[in-house]
């Protein structure tokens, strides 16, 4: 199962895909192997040398019994201190953002694939769409007249 964050790639370039482990609850990584998981409002943030998914929803597990859970709690990534080093001065040196692709498993372990992201102008974005649907329109068109 593999939970995609559509909303980055549409708002941002993303560049250097990278995968880190997160630390869940046991409800957490069932919720997630059902697919019920949101990334779209989520980002990472360098919070004391360490990595934390910030504000990604993971709704409750429907037959776990605990009262008390926010679905909102920032996570905890596991990535080792080299690579947080690395992460932290290629972010001061570029106006860029850490966002959360996707969320997937790997022999039964939970993984996040993080990127690093540069903001997309308005126009840039509209562009973009224009382009898709004349591909669109040209693959319809194609198909249309191959047959």
């Amino acid at each position: 199962m593999r939970i995609k964050n559509k909303k980055a790639f549409f708002n941002y370039e993303i560049s250097d895909p990278f995968e880190a482990g997160v630390v869940l609850t046991g409800a957490e990584v069932k919720s997630i192997k059902s697919g019920r998981a949101n990334l779209s409002d989520a980002y990472v943030k360098i919070i004391g040398r360490e990595l934390w998914l910030v504000n990604a929803d993971i709704p409750r597990y429907k037959y776990d019994g605990s009262e008390h859970y926010d679905p909102k709690r920032s996570r905890k990534l596991l990535v080792k201190k080299s690579e947080i080093i690395a992460i932290d001065s290629k972010l001061k040196q570029k106006n860029l953002t850490l966002l959360p692709l996707s969320v997937y498993t790997t022999r039964g372990k939970v993984k996040v694939e993080v990127g690093y992201g540069k903001g997309r102008k308005q126009y840039e974005k509209k562009r973009r769409e224009k382009e898709r649907d004349l591909d669109r329109e040209l693959m319809y068109q194609k198909r249309k007249y191959m047959v």
